[in-house]
Order: C-alpha cells, then sequence, then structure tokens
C-alpha cells in the first residue's frame, strides 16, 4: 500500500474545513467560504497563499493567460474550493490541471455546498515526482522565500 501524500498536512487543512463548515454551514457563496478559510487557516498556523497568479506556459512560451488556485497550502499543495450541490468532473479536472501546472503532487478539491456535510476529494498527482525541469512550484517556491 503506497502512502498517503502529505498526509498530516492535508488532515490538518480538512480539518480546518471542518471547523468552517461546522461554523457556517451549508448555503453560502464560494468568497464567504474563502474569507473564513482564510481565518482558519490562520487561527491554526496552516501556512498559506491566498489565490496567487500563478502564470502558464506552453511548448516553453509563457502565456499571457494565468491561473489562481484558491490556496496554496504549505507552498506544496493546491487547496481548492466550492460552493456547489455536488462536485461533478469538471471540477476534478481544472484541479487536476492545477497540479499539473504547478506540479505538485497534491491538491484538496473541497466543497462547502454539500449537505449534509462538507465534500472532498484527495487528488494525488505521482507523475510530477518525474519531472525534473524548472518548474511553477519553483517559482513559487522562490516568491515565498524570505529575501535576505
Amino acid at each position: 500500500m503506497k502512502d498517503i501524500v502529505y498526509k498530516e498536512e492535508s488532515y490538518k487543512i480538512i480539518g480546518a474545513c471542518f471547523e468552517v463548515y461546522k461554523n457556517k454551514g451549508c448555503g453560502f457563496i464560494e468568497a464567504v467560504y474563502q474569507e473564513c478559510l482564510a481565518i482558519e487557516f490562520e487561527l491554526q498556523d496552516i501556512p498559506f497563499v491566498e489565490q496567487p497568479i500563478l502564470e502558464l506556459e506552453y511548448k516553453g512560451k509563457l502565456l499571457k493567460q494565468t491561473f489562481q488556485p484558491d490556496f496554496i497550502c504549505h507552498n506544496k499543495i493546491v487547496v481548492e474550493i466550492k460552493a456547489v450541490s455536488d462536485l461533478i468532473d469538471a471540477y476534478k479536472s481544472q484541479t487536476l490541471n492545477y497540479l499539473n501546472a504547478t506540479q505538485f503532487e497534491l491538491a484538496l478539491l473541497v466543497n462547502f455546498g454539500h449537505f449534509p456535510k462538507i465534500e472532498y476529494k484527495r487528488i494525488a498527482n505521482n507523475r510530477n515526482k518525474a519531472l525534473k525541469t524548472k518548474t511553477i512550484k519553483d517559482e513559487f517556491n522562490r516568491w515565498t522565500q524570505p529575501q535576505g
């Protein structure tokens, strides 16, 4: 059996999501959960960057278009949130695309709109372990490191 990727970090992130859901319940728009989750991450000392604007490339050329995941936690986990009745394949594909673009190994897709309990999916991308080129992950880590 394979090890769970970033087990402790992801459990803590999901725990923060459960806390937000416990306090706010179901029925708000995504922006409300985004703001609450940022507060909860701070309260639980979960390192995060909220809605970073990340660049994309195609065949070695930088695109004008960017993408913006809801959170990057621990400099290595994409957290994408939704407030919809059910998670559909399109949301899973979007989150997997974010993993491919960042070359991170794990994303958490969290749905605050599901009733009667929060819905979430762990999406692991083990193929990124083999990639050796400079990545958005490298750039992101450079941006978040203290300058000195």
